[in-house]
């Protein structure tokens, strides 16, 4: 750090800080990365060693440059061109809701498939695709950064599962616990296009979930018809859902609105060296070119296959995937032979049967995977029913219980002052009792006989058990009386109880 003098802090992130300095030397800016490897593994440092040497590798206009890179104090620093134009993010938001032309937006897109077609054709995945990280230079030029995540695959089967990115790019991939592969970075690439188009996000929502909901089913917004409809239906290619319906970045180069502006951005030099690339990904890094037969072997040392351009035009022959003069050679010494393969065999026949049963047999597969979803889903929203009837049962039980129980306390409540009212009255009924018996006892003495007796009573001969007398009004008064203090007795004795219950329910 000894060579730059540090200007401003101008960003943080998962890497660690961006730092903008100025060269000593010669007094240019430049962007520092400081990434602080000191808590990290020894596997973890070298991996970030081997990534900086990849940088190191990435020469292209549309890529920002990697100038150098150091370890000092337990920190990594990778130093990188200064880009004076600002990130296209801050562009976007400058626009105040006025749209670009559909030139302008072509024009950046295009060098972003430049770039991008640089890094994929070296089996690197970027993996933080957005605005924010791509930047302007001070002449207008496009390039893309910020590779502090970018990773290196060993071979083309190879995919990174690690979910890094901003939220409003992830692919519906990731969003699924996927792995993360190169089309991953073309639906984040349909993001910043789409960005570039409408000046806002393709899937915006409040929160995590809502957003990846949107993400999963595909759904955003249709772009303004401002727009031609060849751009518009390549941002309906690029959000495919399923990322083998995505178009390679060197399928989109070769569209026919996006290929005649390719040669505004790069020299015809830098056009046939990024552009073989394709050609020798097709046929893998060994593969040399197609000759012709021995009397044009003196064409085979012409030019080196990352130069040629167009081999079928150069050599004269097509571009097939096969060993030179094998066909003329069969042709030639075995002609019974070739016309015997060229008849259609019966495992030829066979195969588009085998085909179509598999074809069915997916479909039926498909078909009961449905069913079987469906049947869930129709189970646990009636076990969803069931438990929400028996909540909804066990609630209106206790409502009516704690009802009842509040009910008893309001009858002890209104009944307690009248009952001793109540037993005074029946007191009193009983003492007019006694005094009735004791009345008919006055008139049954010896001088206020009756002389209309019953049959074998006598005046002054006592007509009870006890040897008393007993009138049968006193008797049956006294049996009302006594019935009715039982009554009452136990019907106190119930509404306490219940009052007491209910008093109790009140009070917890």
């Amino acid at each position: 750090m000894d060579k730059y003098i540090k200007v401003q802090k101008i960003g943080e992130g998962s890497f660690g800080k961006a730092i903008l300095v100025k060269a000593k030397e010669n007094g240019k800016q430049y962007v520092i990365k400081e990434i602080n490897i000191s808590k990290m593994s020894n596997k973890e440092r070298e991996e970030s060693r081997r990534e900086v040497a990849v940088l190191a590798n990435m020469k292209h206009p549309n890529i920002v440059l990697y100038r150098e890179s150091f370890e000092e104090g337990g920190c990594l620093y990778i130093v990188m061109d200064y880009c004076e134009g600002g990130d296209l993010f801050k562009k976007i938001n400058a626009q105040k809701g006025v749209l670009f032309s559909e030139d302008q937006v072509v024009d950046w897109f295009v060098q972003i498939c430049l770039a991008l077609k640089h890094v994929h054709d070296r089996k690197i995945l970027h993996r933080d695709i957005k605005s924010q990280n791509i930047f302007l230079t001070k002449d207008g030029t496009i390039q893309l950064g910020d590779f502090g995540i970018a990773r290196v695959l060993n071979s083309t089967v190879e995919l990174a599962r690690t979910c890094i990115g901003t939220p409003y790019y992830l692919s519906p991939e990731i969003c699924e616990n996927k792995p993360y592969n190169n089309k991953s970075d073309i639906w984040a690439l349909g993001c910043v296009l789409y960005e570039m188009c409408t000046l806002k996000h393709a899937f915006e929502a409040g929160n995590m979930k809502n957003l990846v909901l949107k993400i999963i089913s595909g759904s955003f917004p249709p772009v303004s018809t401002h727009y031609s409809y060849e751009l518009r239906s390549l941002i309906s290619q690029l959000f495919k859902r399923n990322p083998r319906d995505r178009p390679s970045v060197n399928s989109i180069l070769e569209k026919n609105f996006i290929i005649k502006r390719i040669e505004k951005f790069l020299p015809p030099q830098l056009i046939a060296e990024e552009f073989s690339h394709k050609v020798l990904q097709k046929f893998g890094p060994d593969a040399s070119p197609v000759k012709r037969p021995a009397q044009g072997q003196h064409l085979a040392s012409a030019a080196p296959a990352q130069k040629i351009t167009k081999p079928a035009a150069k050599y004269g022959v097509p571009l097939i995937i096969k060993k030179p003069g094998d066909g003329a050679k069969k042709y030639y010494e075995k002609p019974l032979l070739k016309c015997r393969q060229a008849r259609p065999s019966p495992v030829k026949k066979g195969k588009p049967g085998e085909e179509r049963r598999k074809m069915f047999e997916e479909a039926a597969k498909k078909k009961r995977l449905e069913i079987f979803e469906k049947e869930k889903r129709q189970r646990d929203q009636i076990s969803f029913m069931k438990v929400e009837q028996m909540r909804r049962l066990e609630k209106e039980r206790m409502d009516r219980i704690n009802r009842a129980r509040e009910q008893g306390w309001r009858n002890v409540l209104s009944t307690g002052g009248s009952g001793e009212t109540k037993m005074q009255q029946q007191r009193e009924n009983i003492k007019v009792a006694e005094g009735k018996e004791a009345g008919l006892r006055e008139k049954q003495s010896p001088e206020h006989v009756d002389r209309r007796l019953p049959p074998g009573v006598h005046p002054g001969v006592p007509n009870g058990p006890e040897g008393h007398h007993h009138s049968p009004d006193a008797d049956a008064i006294r049996k009302r009386v006594k019935r009715l203090e039982e009554v009452s007795r136990q019907a106190n004795a119930n509404r306490l109880d219940c009052g007491c219950v209910g008093l109790s329910r009140v009070l917890v």
